[in-house]
């Protein structure tokens, strides 16, 4: 080989290890994105967080419309909606959700941040996480705002989640906490009875940071 052409093989090596390098930081954005931002409920998974945790690694794949189809349709509709898994939230709800929240606008928060997470919204079979009568909400808070409060609510016997859009009514309350101190990881326990089936639970995260609200919907299992 010339030293012309083991020039021209070492430059091009170079460039294909850049080039490699390149897409590996790539797919480390999103996941960096969010490690600065906010939380969400990781079990019983919210259903962007579950999206996230299934299909993070693996979202171009078309396997997903036939595997996981609710997901799916999210990942269209906006991906920011999963990278972002932790921002669904709105700010100045002064404690009156209902008014800022419409019903069927449940899981998105009231269609915050132009959109970004309607998708959440969209009726149908989405994955849900085994669980019995009693149960434990746990809150994930990467930034550390603390609580004033969490409300976690579950879907009433005879709502069906895979027909019907989510709205006040639909909703029992189980507990409301008191306040936590900034951690990062929060745990409510919850008791139910005479719940079988799919169910929506529905958590308020009231930080304590500024008036910041989450609201968050995790679709289960009462076996």
């Amino acid at each position: 080989m010339s030293c012309h052409d083991r020039i021209r093989h070492v430059r091009r090596a170079s460039t294909l290890a850049l080039g490699t390098l390149s897409a590996a930081l790539l797919t480390l954005i999103p996941w960096s994105g969010t490690a600065v931002a906010h939380g969400s409920v990781v079990d019983p998974a919210s259903r962007n967080y579950g999206c996230w945790q299934r299909w993070g690694d693996d979202f171009q794949n078309p396997a997903m419309a036939q595997q996981d189809p609710m997901c799916w349709q999210a990942w269209q509709d906006d991906p920011n909606a999963m990278w972002n898994w932790n921002g669904l939230y709105r700010n100045g709800s002064a404690g009156d959700f209902e008014a800022v929240v419409p019903d069927g606008q449940l899981c998105s928060g009231g269609r915050t941040e132009g959109g970004r997470y309607n998708s959440l919204d969209t009726v149908g079979a989405w994955k849900t996480t085994a669980v019995a009568d009693d149960f434990t909400v746990k809150l994930h808070d990467q930034a550390s705002h603390g609580a004033d409060y969490l409300k976690v609510y579950v879907s009433r016997q005879g709502f069906d989640p895979t027909t019907q859009p989510l709205g006040w009514d639909d909703l029992q309350l189980l507990t409301t906490t008191g306040r936590y101190a900034p951690g990062q990881h929060y745990e409510v326990p919850v008791s139910t009875s005479g719940l079988s089936g799919r169910h929506v639970v529905y958590t308020i995260w009231q930080a304590s940071h500024m008036d910041q609200t989450y609201f968050l919907c995790s679709d289960v299992d009462f076996g």
